[in-house]
């Protein structure tokens, strides 16, 4: 009886397996056909929306190309190369940390707007002095009592 069983549970097994393989290659398989056909329609529609997407960076000033009028900001997801004014670029200097919201058009990123991080100072603490709790002084155990 357990033979049949496990012979069972392993034909089961065998099938699953076999039927996840199949619905995994007719996935990879679909999309290819479906990106033939609209691929031209989606690519004029991205760079509209690419302009009026503001993106978000935080992160420290690695460069600032006066010549060029670029800062370049060590984000989290790597470096990001931004298009500043005149007035950003002589605020903003390298080792700053920035908050940077810029728009991407023709490959180039513009900022909007550039902003500072604020200086964070730890404040020092002045050290209370610990009370020290004095040790209890033990007491002997008293002995149990017995019930009657």
């Amino acid at each position: 009886m357990k033979k049949i069983i496990a012979l069972i549970v392993a034909v089961l097994f065998v099938f699953a397996v076999a039927s996840v393989s199949i619905a995994s290659e007719e996935k990879k398989a679909a999309p290819a056909k479906k990106e033939v056909a609209p691929a031209p329609a989606e690519k004029k529609a991205e760079p509209a929306k690419a302009a009026t997407k503001v993106i978000s960076v935080s992160g420290e000033v690695a460069a600032v190309d006066a010549a060029a009028k670029t800062i370049t900001v060590k984000g989290k997801k790597g470096d990001v190369v931004i298009t500043v004014d005149d007035k950003t670029l002589a605020d903003v200097k390298a080792g700053d940390k920035v908050t940077a919201k810029y728009t991407t058009a023709d490959g180039k990123n513009t900022a909007k707007s550039v902003k500072k991080a604020a200086a964070t100072k730890k404040m020092e603490k002045k050290a209370e002095p610990e009370k020290k709790a004095e040790p209890m002084k033990a007491e002997p155990a008293k002995p149990v009592e017995k019930k009657k």
